[in-house]
């Protein structure tokens, strides 16, 4: 990777306005929902109505975040000519998305630190020290997954008004349609066979996907129901963690290899 593109890039990205904002909005939902939580609440344990909702905020406020700032990164590279100027310089076109990934990464992870930071202030202001550590799992591992997806977007887009069309396409289609078209479905087939689609849906939709490793580490899978008994058993096993790991690689890996790929036939078009 080019260390000094890398520094460049994350330089640039720390400076940006947009995403400054985005981190002052994201730590204040994250601290008002953990304090709703807390104040609300402090003796339940289990899967909660404010454990729902803040799960969802996590998982609508991420890969909306990341996807349409990183997506537009690098479609604005792409249509300004700065990509084309980057490749006079001995970069590779791996080392571009690599830098870009890592960059777009630690930002996120950034605001994630500071998040994490000042909700771990308060509550040791207020004597009660805590941090559910599922909830920081899961948003390092949205933060790996939808920072590949956000690359792959900005990769495609023509223009950076496309790349966010298409981030916000993605973002609605792995947060809501999926949901919904399940729900429709399942009015209209028998259980056995909506339980299967739901099962594929959730290794195919990296959200459904994050929200499942909740339910698994977090020791509530029942509240996924009987029928997934079966499902929810195999992943509570040493092998399951196993392939939820592989799985979860697989979401990172296989969008920036697919973007490097599309990056090298829009050079051998041009």
């Amino acid at each position: 990777m080019n260390v000094l593109f890398f520094r460049l890039e994350w330089k640039q990205m720390l400076r940006s306005r947009w995403m400054q904002l985005v981190a002052i909005l994201f730590v204040f939902i994250f601290v008002a929902i953990s304090l709703i939580q807390q104040i609300g609440l402090p003796n339940v344990d289990g899967f909660t109505r404010q454990t729902a909702s803040f799960l969802n905020l996590l998982l609508f406020l991420l890969p909306l975040f990341i996807l349409t700032i990183g997506s537009m990164g690098v479609a604005s590279d792409l249509e300004s000519g700065w990509y084309s100027l980057l490749k006079t310089y001995p970069m590779s076109i791996t080392q571009y998305i690599v830098g870009k990934y890592l960059a777009l990464l630690l930002s996120f992870m950034l605001i994630l630190l500071l998040a994490f930071s000042v909700v771990l202030g308060m509550s040791g202001l207020a004597g009660q020290s805590h941090l559910p550590t599922v909830f920081v799992g899961l948003s390092i591992i949205t933060v790996l997954i939808f920072s590949a997806l956000a690359i792959i977007c900005g990769v495609v887009a023509k223009s950076r008004l496309h790349a966010l069309a298409l981030s916000l396409v993605v973002w609605a289609f792995a947060l809501l349609l999926v949901s919904y078209t399940l729900m429709a479905v399942g009015t209209l087939v028998a259980g056995h066979i909506l339980q299967k689609l739901t099962i594929i849906m959730i290794h195919l939709n990296p959200a459904e996907w994050i929200r499942f490793g909740y339910f698994i580490f977090s020791g509530q899978s029942s509240v996924l129901g009987p029928s997934f008994y079966e499902f929810t058993k195999f992943y509570n096993s040493p092998t399951g963690f196993i392939v939820y790991g592989l799985v979860t690689i697989s979401w990172v890996v296989l969008p920036l290899l697919l973007a490097g790929v599309l990056l090298r036939r829009k050079e051998g078009r041009a």
